[in-house]
């Protein structure tokens, strides 16, 4: 696979082993707000968007979406290397830029202006920049763009779409929130839903309940977050993960909760909704980021300034 067109190596920052590491590669766009500047590539076309990035080079760009994520896993890096100075299980950060290296420029000085611990900035020619997410060891990957997150979900990449919305800043741990069906899980149940309705769905969980359910879009992610949280006891982990599911407790999430035990996935608190909105416990939780499929969720997670990334199921 060739490497893309342009890649720079942050040499502030200490490489880490892609085949060890948890590489997590976010978009511009999903890192920082870039909404005027986009708007401008769309209205005014490529040439006035990189001239006024190289005229704004040394203008910090304001955090967006997934910023408080990245600076939360950066904090969890803190506190591994803490414990284990030769541990290379890390958190591992790239930014892929449809950019040019000298439109750029503004992305590098904006990372370094709040020191972002991001190893490699890699500015793609090619439509497709998720061609290059498997040569890095790409476990998660966030954009604000559908189209890239389909690509990466049918290429078997970790991915989610996240919408730009003013995010309040947030304290450590790191805290990850999950949705169940369709994203932890396969979309068996959904399916049963969508065909039986509520009572089938639940007759259809009954039955299953000592079959584990298959594995959705973000498990490769939470079985290698699991990973990094056993480092930890639970009482000093730097890392807590929820899952937050629509499901009802009593009739439904009782595979849920086995097939989790089955995976050897531990979850810090797992609430199961029962259909109520999820806005209320997201907020007590205020996770650093909140993955769900269903557009309702996010936009409830929203309204309430919680970082969200939605996983379409419909690519």
């Amino acid at each position: 696979m060739a490497e893309p067109e342009s890649t720079v190596i942050n040499t502030h920052v200490k490489q880490k082993d892609p085949s060890e590491a948890l590489v997590i590669a976010v978009t511009t766009r999903a890192i920082f707000n870039l909404e005027e500047e986009h708007k401008l590539y769309l209205e005014k076309g490529k040439e006035e968007y990189a001239r006024h990035q190289q005229a704004n080079q040394d203008k910090p760009l304001p955090p967006g979406t997934a910023f408080a994520f990245i600076q939360a896993a950066q904090y969890v890096n803190e506190k591994i290397l803490e414990s284990n100075p030769a541990e290379k299980n890390l958190f591992d950060i790239l930014v892929l830029s449809n950019n040019s290296p000298e439109s750029g420029i503004r992305i590098i000085n904006s990372a370094k202006h709040y020191g972002l611990e991001i190893s490699k900035f890699c500015f793609v020619s090619d439509e497709d920049s998720t061609l290059y997410l498997k040569s890095h060891g790409v476990k998660l990957f966030l954009s604000a763009d559908r189209t890239d997150v389909c690509n990466a979900l049918r290429r078997g990449v970790s991915s989610a779409l996240v919408f730009q919305q003013e995010v309040q800043a947030t304290s450590a741990p790191l805290r990850v929130v999950f949705d169940g069906d369709a994203v932890l899980f396969s979309d068996e149940t959904d399916q049963v839903f969508r065909e039986q309705g509520l009572e089938g769905a639940v007759q259809y969980e009954r039955a299953m309940e000592a079959v584990p359910m298959g594995e959705g879009p973000l498990k490769a992610f939470a079985m290698h977050l699991g990973k990094m949280r056993k480092k930890f006891s639970q009482d000093k982990s730097p890392i807590r993960t929820y899952l937050v599911t629509a499901r009802g407790g009593r009739d439904m999430g009782v595979r849920a909760i086995k097939t989790l035990q089955e995976w050897g996935l531990a979850i810090d608190e797992a609430f199961f909704m029962d259909g109520a909105p999820k806005g209320p416990i997201l907020a007590q939780i205020q996770p650093h980021i909140f993955f769900d499929d269903g557009l309702h969720n996010i936009q409830g997670a929203q309204n309430v300034g919680v970082p969200s990334a939605w996983v379409p199921s419909c690519c």
